[in-house]
């Protein structure tokens, strides 16, 4: 005997003590799907008999049966479960979370289960209990399937329990396996004439049989067609298009889910006393002059349609009305009327029809949701779900959408078939909203639930990436107080690593060790650019204001934004902002690089010199006091001791020593005053571009480095006063003599005042012998540094000590600040909603709370 189970229900075991349930249970299901009563006993009373504590087991198990269903895990509970009352809180928990119930009845001969008993010690109570037990199991037998099991198994003999086999089926609505690539064609209601032109301008060949008295439809890639439902009604051939439709199911080119209308006209094909208004007259009328054995077909074609499908494992589903994450994969009448209505108020408009819930407004589920029903003029994306409904039958297009490329095909209504009175019929809005997508205005407010307390952050370059608490609240102060409108914040840049420490003399950083670094992980070339010593600055620029409205969603707020790494405006002078931007636009605009990369806008990573045109305050009141009170104590100093040695005092040691500390704080000073100059208008800022990180379609981690670098230089050109190219050199780290003029470089970048230089590998995005690499290494002068550890760091005592610092958290912060960054980028890109892209940008300005040396 064999027992076919969905592969997500929640079976409820019955019977009376004894009749074999616990083994039954152990034998055909895993250990983590079963929940005894005996189990959840002994958890809160640590004596699996104590009946004192049934109902706080119970309690226990019901959460836990909870947990396990909320995930859509098979679950078992193995209890006697012999009274209604019982099973109504299990039928309740299966409504709750849509799962089928089923009961698996241990109907056995009471005899056998008291001498099963007899022979468990354990189990100490009289045989009346037993008896019971079954008393009340054979009055529960008839009631089972009124309760409200969806299927009922009845064992009635030991042998019978020790031969089943149970097997596992999909639910009819998992087609996870099907991975594409698909058509989804939206509601076509009998528009055959459109219908045959959308499957053509999508690449199938249709052709009638006559013969056959079918439809032969291929498609040379072999995609194939998912119809959203609402075939029928209104339209002028419906007969035409269930023909179409059936023969390409059968065919195996297509999938079809019900729609709302198409349930109404199987009903009425079933004799069901059904209101015939909003378009059924049509297809009545259509269909009476078709054979009844069409009839029949028709009637047995959409009685047998599923409400929803899941595709592609979980990434696609289909439903007429759309479906929410929880309902998903799910199989109840809730479900399948979602499916075909969506979520009504229970309310009506002025044209009497029903007032919907927005649920795609609420939707955050992982998997795009493709969906009909509600006409619409235009296909907007919302939250990861598409209306692809453009009322064909009231003279809009038929619409598909090609999955996975996410393209829309569409074609024209030859005409309005109905004039029923519709959502579509109405005119297009025209307030200011409209000029925003249904997205960006669903975007005007991000939930604070989206990122606080303790986040997992899902990257492709790095898998889930954790975000703590303790970070996420010091991220929310700087985000919710000093942050750039957040429609801008598409990308943070990551902090850097520097090399491992140098065990040349007198040097803490050197070349040597971060090019032996890249050539233990196999990177065979590298690109050291010049590191210049300003502020990192992100500056995204749009065309024109129409392409900040369009692509961000920004209304009044210029045509660009300069921010710093922690999402701040750079300049709190918005003039100065809104000019820099327009150099760079002309800038972009003279180089072709709008036509050139075929975007209306541009993100770009940039330093902005000098540095003191941001860290003023940082120089004034820390760097410029230690070096004066630094030049003027050392002075007096050397003043004393230069007077005491006149004096013939013993002094020249310490005199030597004095005078070389003066000369450390003279250099201090020489190497910041180097980064610092006055700033009075545009002419005295320079921006340095090394990444050219997205425009429209396409986040350029696909390109080397040197791809970036070129393209950004002719940039520059178009505008040296404002815009500097920023140098590098290319290194074979294999090649010692590559290696040595790489050395060379920065000796001479170094020696020239510059902070140093930054190496990466060529490839923006490079894997090693452990995965990925760190996507670049900064390797900094030793004058720069002095103003990082202090003015005598270099003195042997000093930098012997500094020689132990550990670069590990410093490696994986910026490795796992990489990956988020990327990820913001690319979702961005992608279209998704800016909650998803807030996500990785807010997670970047959260792990920079981790507590790492700052002077790393």
């Amino acid at each position: 005997m064999k027992i076919t189970l969905p592969e997500f229900s929640f079976v409820v075991l019955i019977g009376p003590s004894g009749s074999g349930k616990s083994s039954f249970a152990q034998k055909h299901f895993r250990a983590t799907e079963v929940l005894s009563s005996d189990f959840f006993r002994g958890l809160v009373a640590d004596d699996e008999n104590d009946q004192s504590a049934t109902k706080e087991a119970f309690e226990a198990l019901y959460f836990l049966a909870a947990k396990r269903l909320t995930g859509a895990r098979l679950t078992v509970i193995d209890a006697t479960n012999v009274q209604p009352e019982a099973r109504r809180p299990l039928i309740a928990l299966a409504r709750e979370y849509h799962c089928l119930p089923v009961a698996i009845v241990f109907d056995l001969p009471e005899q056998l289960c008291l001498e099963r008993n007899r022979t468990r010690p354990e189990r100490n109570f009289g045989d009346h209990v037993v008896r019971r037990q079954a008393m009340q199991l054979r009055r529960s037998l008839r009631g089972l399937r009124t309760e409200g099991f969806q299927t009922v198994h009845l064992l009635s003999t030991a042998a019978q329990v020790d031969e089943i086999e149970i097997e596992r089926q999909p639910l009819w609505n998992n087609l996870r396996h099907e991975h594409g690539p698909f058509d989804i064609i939206g509601d076509v209601h009998g528009c055959f004439a459109e219908l045959k032109a959308l499957l053509g301008q999508l690449g199938y060949c249709v052709a009638y049989d006559e013969g056959k008295a079918a439809f032969q439809v291929s498609h040379p890639q072999e995609r194939r067609a998912i119809f959203l439902g609402d075939l029928v009604d209104r339209g002028p051939e419906i007969p035409a298009v269930l023909r179409l439709v059936m023969d390409m199911v059968e065919a195996g080119v297509a999938f079809c889910i019900p729609g709302n209308h198409d349930v109404k006209l199987l009903r009425k094909l079933k004799g069901k006393n059904v209101q015939v208004r909003h378009g059924l007259e049509a297809s009545l009328e259509q269909l009476s002059g078709e054979k009844p054995e069409f009839i029949s077909r028709v009637t047995a074609f959409l009685d047998g349609l599923i409400s929803h499908y899941v595709f592609d494992e979980g990434k696609l589903v289909v439903a007429h009305a759309g479906m929410k994450e929880d309902l998903q994969g799910r199989a109840s009448r809730i479900v399948r009327d979602f499916a075909l209505y969506g979520e009504t108020t229970g309310e009506v408009d002025e044209n009497g029809l029903p007032i919907r819930y927005n649920w795609a407004a609420e939707y955050r589920g992982k998997a795009m949701v493709v969906y009909g029903h509600t006409p619409v003029h235009e296909p907007q994306w919302l939250n990861h779900t598409l209306n692809i409904d453009t009322g064909c039958v009231f003279g809009g297009r038929l619409t598909a959408l090609r999955y996975p490329e996410k393209e829309l095909v569409s074609v024209p209504a030859s005409q309005a078939y109905s004039k029923e009175v519709s959502i579509f019929s109405a005119s297009r809005p025209t307030d200011a909203a409209a000029e925003l997508t249904e997205q960006q205005r669903h975007d005007d407010l991000l939930d604070l639930e989206d990122v606080v307390g303790k986040r997992l952050v899902e990257t492709r370059l790095r898998g889930n990436i954790i975000i703590r608490e303790e970070n996420a609240i010091a991220a929310l102060e700087v985000m919710s107080r000093f942050a750039a409108n957040p429609r801008w914040l598409i990308y943070l840049p990551p902090t850097m690593s520097p090399g491992a420490t140098s065990s040349e003399p007198g040097l803490l950083e050197h070349p040597a060790e971060v090019f032996a670094y890249y050539r233990q992980e196999g990177i065979a070339r590298v690109i050291c650019e010049e590191k210049h010593m300003g502020s990192r600055a992100i500056l995204i620029v749009c065309r024109n204001e129409e392409a900040a409205r369009k692509r961000f969603g920004i209304r009044g707020e210029g045509t660009g934004i300069c921010y710093t790494r922690t999402g701040r405006h750079f300049f709190k002078d918005e003039a100065l902002e809104k000019v820099i931007i327009e150099r760079v636009q002309v800038a972009l605009e003279r180089s072709r690089f709008w036509e050139k990369l075929q975007t209306e806008w541009a993100c770009l990573d940039c330093e902005l010199l000098p540095w003191s045109v941001k860290a003023q305050d940082l120089v004034l009141q820390q760097y410029a006091a230690v070096g004066t009170a630094a030049r003027v104590a050392l002075s007096e100093t050397v003043n004393v001791l230069e007077k005491a040695a006149q004096q013939g005092m013993d002094v020249e040691a310490l005199l030597a020593t004095y005078k070389n500390r003066q000369l450390l704080a003279t250099r201090y000073v020489e190497t910041y005053r180097g980064y610092c100059w006055p700033v009075t208008s545009i002419d005295d800022l320079k921006i340095a571009p090394f990444h050219l990180l997205a425009t429209e379609g396409v986040v350029h981690v696909d390109k080397d480095h040197l791809w970036h670098m070129e393209t950004l230089a002719a940039v520059c050109k178009a505008d040296e006063q404002l815009l500097r190219a920023t140098s590098y050199q290319l290194v074979d780290v294999a090649d010692p003599e590559s290696v040595a003029r790489g050395i060379h470089w920065w000796e001479q970048v170094t020696q020239c005042g510059g902070e140093g230089m930054v190496v990466k590998p060529l490839s923006f995005v490079a894997s090693g012998s452990h995965n990925l690499v760190q996507p670049a290494i900064k390797c900094r002068g030793p004058e720069y540094l002095r103003i990082i550890y202090g003015l005598e760091y270099d003195l042997p005592e000093n930098l012997e000590r500094l020689r132990s610092r550990g670069l590990g958290t410093k490696r994986s912060l910026a490795m796992r600040e990489f990956a988020l960054g990327i990820e913001a980028l690319e979702r961005f890109v992608g279209g998704e909603p800016l909650r998803r892209i807030h996500e990785c940008v807010f997670g970047v300005l959260a792990l920079e709370s981790e507590p790492v040396d700052p002077r790393l």
